[in-house]
């Protein structure tokens, strides 16, 4: 599954790109500052990450010219967000190596279009194929069990007549 983590001290920009990604079959990581974002970096090991360019502390900026220059993450691709009313300073996207720039609120088709270019499109995992077919089982069983209740009623309709 291709993981994914969002930075961002905003917990409504959190909420609508974990639930946006996620819905299309991304792990989602998010955190609220750069500093744990580079925490988490290490444990987590993502596809990719979506920072803030103003976090406190450790900003987007920041965080991406660790990513893109540390030497640990040579695979993982960085797209920094901006809010409708943040400057943003484009020549420093581009020195830091940024793989994308998203404007807040995220309109779910660009986020989910950045996603699959930089992390790859999520495959369904086992546990995904097993709800799906536990689903299916679910409904089977749901059929039979309307199928003999409607074989109950008649046999109990019939007896009745029988008397």
């Amino acid at each position: 599954m291709s993981r994914i983590l969002l930075a961002d001290d905003s917990p409504h920009a959190q909420r609508m790109g974990e639930r946006i990604l996620r819905s299309e079959g991304y792990e989602v990581i998010t955190v609220s500052e750069g500093q744990t974002a580079m925490l988490r970096l290490r444990d987590s090991a993502p596809d990719l990450v979506i920072a803030d360019v103003s976090m406190p502390f450790v900003t987007g900026y920041e965080l991406c010219e660790y990513v893109k220059t540390s030497g640990h993450h040579p695979n993982t691709g960085v797209v920094l967000t901006v809010g409708a009313v943040e400057p943003l300073d484009v020549t420093r996207s581009e020195k830091v190596g940024a793989d994308g720039i998203l404007k807040k609120p995220f309109e779910a088709t660009l986020l989910v279009e950045a996603a699959e270019r930089l992390a790859g499109k999520p495959q369904p995992t086992s546990a995904s194929v097993a709800v799906d077919q536990s689903g299916s089982a679910m409904l089977l069983l749901s059929f039979i069990f309307l199928l003999l209740i409607n074989y109950l009623q008649r046999w109990t309709l019939a007896r009745r007549g029988q008397h």
